[in-house]
């Protein structure tokens, strides 16, 4: 049994919940024979997993489950599970066999749940079924996980697509277009947006613009220009205050990686510059974690295991990280507690073999 305060204080946030969601107009009980106070508990309760066979009981469920509404309510009682999504390689090289020499892999969606050590695949995208675009981005908000741009897995020329997929239902569809095509670009997801800074364009000419993609309106807008060039950059959303565009080079500058970041603010909506929050020379391609006192930190200087190719997700007071010793090694996969900033050590985890490839890039997404 829980103690009394938890107890109470749950019952207090579920009879708030349950005033808040009166928008549904529930003409009769939510399940039947049930008062909606209880009812509404007893779906919040249901794990994602289940939702998609439960939006088939009738359309007001099915109405429920696919709100917005539901993510943030199952958020504020704390039934939402936090999973990593990995771009990751096919085990043996493809979907349909091995590759054959000099072929890049082919790249799915893995996804890794924290609580029981479960691994799973999404389905492929339908315009992709033999793999994803070559360095596609990925970023998640109000339950949903977004993948933009990359490579075409065929001809290998860049693409503006926006893929979205929705764990409630399990299916993809398709957003809108990226404004432009362009690789190698920062990403972060703040409150129902997602926001693109940097890269490059088709003729490999470093960018400094910048865009924001609201999910909802599946409308982009443009956020102004960065204060220079930023190729192959890595972007972190810190808290709900402010989306981070780490480092990169100029068109003129191949591979010397700047050590400064351009800040957006959302409540202000400008930009400003952060000076010497990076090493210099060193590339932050999805190894950029936020550590003690909310300073930023090089996942590839955790510990010697992950030093090449080191990938992490924040999976709340948890983190996966993903790499290897040395350059063609063995991928590693590993769980890091994470406590008030202070980083412990790393704890290796057991990995199914076709869950075992090169982890691409990745995002948490909060179902």
């Amino acid at each position: 049994m829980f103690p009394w305060p938890f107890r109470e204080n749950k019952r207090k946030n579920l009879l708030e919940t349950s005033k808040e969601m009166e928008s549904f107009e529930f003409s009769t009980e939510l399940v039947p024979g049930l008062p909606n106070e209880l009812g509404l508990e007893c779906l919040t309760r249901l794990p994602y997993t289940a939702h998609r066979l439960a939006s088939g009981v009738c359309h007001r469920w099915r109405d429920f489950f696919q709100s917005p509404d539901f993510h943030y309510h199952r958020k504020k009682l704390g039934y939402t599970q936090k999973v990593a999504c990995l771009v990751q390689a096919f085990s043996g090289g493809t979907v349909n066999g091995p590759k054959r020499p000099g072929e890049l892999p082919s790249y799915g969606i893995s996804v890794f749940e924290s609580l029981n050590r479960g691994w799973y695949r999404l389905p492929p995208v339908p315009k992709y079924p033999n793999g994803l675009p070559l360095f596609c981005q990925l970023a998640s908000c109000e339950e949903k996980l977004v993948v933009m741009g990359g490579w075409n897995p065929v001809s290998y020329d860049p693409v503006a697509d926006v893929f979205i997929y929705d764990f409630t239902t399990q299916q993809w569809r398709q957003g809108k277009d990226m404004p432009s095509k362009r690789s190698f670009f920062a990403i972060g997801a703040c409150s129902g947006r997602v926001y693109i800074a940097g890269g490059h364009d088709e003729n490999k000419n470093a960018l400094r613009t910048a865009w924001v993609y609201d999910l909802r309106k599946d409308e982009w807008d443009q956020l102004g220009e960065l204060s220079k060039e930023r190729d192959e950059c890595e972007g972190v959303v810190i808290g709900e205050d402010e989306f981070w565009v780490v480092s990169g080079y100029g068109t003129e500058r191949q591979g010397q990686f700047d050590g400064s970041a351009d800040v957006y603010e959302f409540k202000s909506g400008e930009w400003r510059v952060a000076e010497g929050i990076w090493e210099p020379g060193q590339c932050p391609r999805s190894s950029v974690g936020i550590g003690k006192g909310g300073k930023l930190m090089n996942w590839a200087e955790l510990n010697t295991a992950v030093r090449v190719g080191a990938r992490g997700i924040m999976l709340g007071g948890r983190v996966l990280v993903t790499g290897s010793e040395y350059q063609g090694g063995p991928h590693g996969f590993y769980m890091v507690e994470v406590k008030e900033g202070q980083i412990g050590k790393l704890e290796k985890i057991n990995v199914p073999d076709e869950f075992s490839g090169f982890v691409q890039s990745g995002c948490f997404v909060e179902i």
